[in-house]
């Protein structure tokens, strides 16, 4: 019954920590929808540029977490029958997720993370019985050939000279699907695969182990600083030499385009997040709030296709999908997140699953 319990509250935690990953995305994706980037004052355009990467890498690691999750007692018995039937699963739910992301694709929405998130789930499964060391190798591995590429062949290729990062010209081909999947899309395996790689690590840990958080919380300091001082040293020592354009290519922490010091920012800002959403569940586990906070952690993938069909939609509806101030979008962004709380609080009193999530256990089962 102890470890029963345990596993329920560090599940709470991840869906915590998953719904401020899903608010993170909403601020990115409706100001990158309405242009409203640097429609604001200085420190709000600096507040915006933390969410940046940093929201969907934190929501890929926590999918590796749940993974490690769902996979633990096959890996420990070491049943291989075991866990070649939960590469089934995992299979079947990555190709739902493949799918719904290409349809919302079909649909407009040309920065899907599902399609992405499909192909991750697809790989991982592979690995779910590798050992902890090998994985990091394969972490190592994966960051180490994305950088290369970035430094080997053209990192714009495939994307509108004219609407950079917004319209990839040729995805539909062959050649232009795999370059977005593996290379220079939004989300691409390389070094996208990493975070989920990272989480599916730090699932294996016993998350309820105060030495355990201590450690994951040091280590995410320490390497969220010391990759942020990095960066700058680097850039402000090598402008001269390399020009400035080319320096920030090299040690920016930014998602575009992702840096080895990118990758090791932003999981050290993960980390950090990951465990205050620990305490926070434990601490406040009473709190109406945080309870429909965890509810609406539980239903990201409908509240995800919900802010594209319906957030979206509602801002072209009102004339307020173009040029908008960074101070809009965060009120918008505030009041459509705290509508998935109260949606998802209300739903949760009647149903298990989100409507989404229902829908993908039944298909995959």
């Amino acid at each position: 019954m102890g470890y029963v319990s345990k596993t329920i509250r560090r599940i709470t935690g991840l869906d915590f920590a998953r719904s401020l990953a899903m608010f993170g995305m909403f601020i990115v994706n409706f100001t990158v929808i309405t242009g409203a980037g640097t429609n604001g004052p200085d420190w709000l355009v600096h507040l915006t540029a933390l969410f940046e990467g940093r929201a969907s890498a934190l929501f890929v690691l926590l999918a590796g977490i749940g993974i490690a999750l769902m996979t633990c007692k096959a890996r420990e018995g070491n049943n291989d029958q075991l866990i070649g039937d939960m590469r089934i699963v995992i299979w079947k739910r990555a190709l739902f997720l493949f799918i719904v992301g290409l349809g919302l694709y079909l649909v407009g929405w040309t920065g899907d993370i599902l399609h992405y998130y499909g192909v991750y789930l697809f790989f991982i499964a592979f690995l779910i019985s590798f050992q902890q060391k090998i994985l990091l190798y394969i972490v190592l591995a994966v960051v180490t050939i994305a950088q290369i590429l970035q430094l080997t062949f053209d990192v714009f290729v495939g994307w509108n000279p004219y609407a950079l990062y917004m319209d990839y010209m040729d995805f539909w081909t062959i050649n232009g699907f795999l370059r977005n999947l593996f290379f220079n899309g939004y989300h691409p395996i390389f070094p996208w695969f990493a975070f989920i790689l990272v989480g599916f690590v730090i699932g294996s840990f016993d998350l309820q182990s105060n030495r355990i958080r201590r450690k994951l919380l040091i280590v995410g300091v320490i390497i969220l600083v010391f990759s942020e001082a990095l960066s700058k040293i680097l850039i402000a020592q090598t402008a001269s030499i390399l020009t400035t354009e080319v320096a920030e290519f090299l040690f920016n922490t930014g998602p575009i385009l992702p840096s080895i010091l990118y990758i090791i920012s932003t999981s050290g800002s993960a980390f950090i997040i990951l465990i205050i959403s620990l305490y926070i569940t434990e601490r406040f586990s009473k709190s109406k709030l945080v309870t429909s906070i965890i509810a609406s952690g539980q239903m990201t993938l409908t509240h995800y296709i919900a802010h594209i069909l319906i957030g979206v939609s509602f801002l072209e509806w009102i004339g307020r999908a173009e040029h908008q101030s960074l101070f809009f979008i965060y009120s918008f962004c505030i009041v459509f997140y705290f509508l998935c709380i109260l949606f998802s609080g209300l739903w949760k009193r009647k149903y298990s699953r989100g409507p989404a999530e229902w829908l993908m256990r039944y298909l995959t089962k």
